[in-house]
């Protein structure tokens, strides 16, 4: 994967850099059975009020199945197609088992057309495989791992993120995650060896306002340019400086700790996250 700058024919391209599609993705339409339409919310709520603000417009999109369960163990699956998702970061990657069915998954860094790959407790630990923790040998590096058995993959899903399974203690393995923080997780729960793919995606530069807005985000106003009633940051004749940096509702945004002291899951955290 890379990523390509551009001449700078006009303002817009001057800082543009875009990721390449070309021998990356190697399907232009995605599969029909496994998309569904999006509908856009524009970030109103079901009483149709605003409920979030600074969304709006955007470019329409389909929501494509993803497969996070990966529990469709012991029948081996060929990698049809490499896909663009705009709803995601990462690649996803098209699959047809051997039985007829179809999914696709997150695309791991080295997944190519044609390999096979599979799921279950008695799979080999290669990439793009899905397997138990228990059977990951320990340093391996992972992604799209489970909090819950069963429950489907909720970390390490985004481009270029990975996790490693450092050891295991008991019934649960201790994994250091992408944000730094290691925690515990139950051996019965599944996740992908393998890297997330498209990890250029961090370099990527919008170049110019509008890109913004094909993703469905509207202009920002800062706080400190409202008024007093509308703002904790807003007033002032001029530009006022000091003044501690918080939300519209008054939290602190620099430093305030927001996780509840008795969190249940607090237990399985070793050690919290790096700043």
């Amino acid at each position: 994967m890379a990523v390509r700058k551009f001449k700078p024919t006009t303002p817009g391209q001057r800082h543009k850099i875009i990721g390449v599609f070309k021998g990356t993705i190697t399907a232009t339409t995605p599969e029909k059975s496994l998309t569904v339409g999006k509908r856009s919310t524009g970030g109103r709520n079901s009483s149709g009020h605003l409920s979030t603000r600074y969304r709006g417009g955007g470019h329409k999109r389909k929501l494509r199945l993803i497969d996070f369960k990966r529990n469709y163990d012991g029948v081996p699956a060929v990698v049809k197609s490499i896909e663009y998702d705009p709803n995601r970061s990462a690649r996803i990657a098209l699959l047809y088992y051997t039985d007829g069915s179809k999914a696709y998954i997150v695309a791991p860094n080295g997944l190519q057309v044609g390999q096979t790959v599979m799921s279950g407790p008695d799979v080999a630990p290669e990439v793009g495989n899905a397997l138990p923790l228990s059977k990951i040998p320990v340093g391996t590096l992972i992604h799209c791992i489970e909090l819950k058995p069963g429950q489907g993959a909720s970390m390490a899903r985004s481009a270029g993120t990975f996790a490693q399974l450092t050891s295991r203690e008991g019934d649960y393995a201790i994994i250091k995650l992408p944000s730094g923080e290691t925690r515990k997780v139950l051996l019965t729960c599944r996740a992908t060896v393998g890297v997330v793919g498209n990890s250029d995606h961090a370099l990527e530069q919008s170049g110019k306002a509008g890109r913004s807005r094909w993703l469905g985000r509207r202009p920002h106003n800062r706080g400190v340019v409202m008024n007093p009633v509308d703002h904790p940051m807003g007033g002032g004749e001029g530009r006022q400086s000091g003044g501690h940096p918080r939300s519209r509702t008054g939290l602190y945004a620099k430093g305030l700790k927001t996780r509840s002291p008795k969190k249940h899951s607090s237990k399985y955290i070793i050690e919290r996250r790096k700043k």
